[in-house]
């Protein structure tokens, strides 16, 4: 598959690098510098990122990352790029996640790329992300979005369907599937 961004709401695999890269571009009806605040503010990022990032707001700064309900291990990383209101990029586990941000219209141009470490959870990955990013425009819109889960697994086929078997390889880990439940 292309690492052409579409026009739907998906991620887009690109298997071109030298590791497999999911990116996704959403149009939020907010400001750069709102939709900033709601990428590095502790009482938003709790309402959609899968962790709590804990650590100084700035680059090169240390990071570490627990689970909020221990459904994985606490994860460390760092911020590689913290430029407000444009990007913000993070190591997150073995993991990139880089945010872009630029103004369109009245609103936000949010590009998300995640570089990951294995091909074989990109669909998995994907799916979460897609619910992570619906989760932040209902937390910037005001509105409650369904839980992590409940939206992980309403795209999760469509994402093993897109990316294809190798990049459906890994699954959720058991202390996923012990909180929450069998996929």
């Amino acid at each position: 598959m292309s690492g052409e961004p579409t026009t739907d709401q998906y991620g887009v695999l690109d298997r071109s690098g030298e590791r497999s890269q999911v990116r996704f571009v959403r149009r939020l009806r907010h400001a750069p510098e709102k939709v900033w605040r709601a990428l590095t503010e502790p009482e938003h990022v709790s309402a959609w990122f899968p962790t709590d990032i804990v650590g100084e707001r700035a680059p090169g700064a240390d990071l570490t990352f627990p689970f909020r309900a221990n459904e994985g291990p606490t994860m460390s990383g760092r911020y590689t790029a913290f430029d407000p209101p444009s990007t913000l990029e993070i190591v997150w586990g073995d993991d990139v996640l880089r945010f872009e941000l630029q103004p369109d219209g009245d609103g936000t141009q949010l590009t998300l790329t995640v570089v990951l470490e294995e091909l074989g959870k990109a669909a998995r990955d994907g799916a979460g992300w897609h619910a992570c990013l619906d989760a932040l425009a209902a937390d910037l819109d005001g509105t409650q979005a369904q839980t992590p889960e409940d939206g992980w697994r309403q795209v999760n086929k469509e994402y093993i369907e897109r990316f294809g078997p190798e990049a459906s390889k890994i699954g959720p880990p058991q202390k996923w599937i012990d909180a929450h439940g069998e996929p």
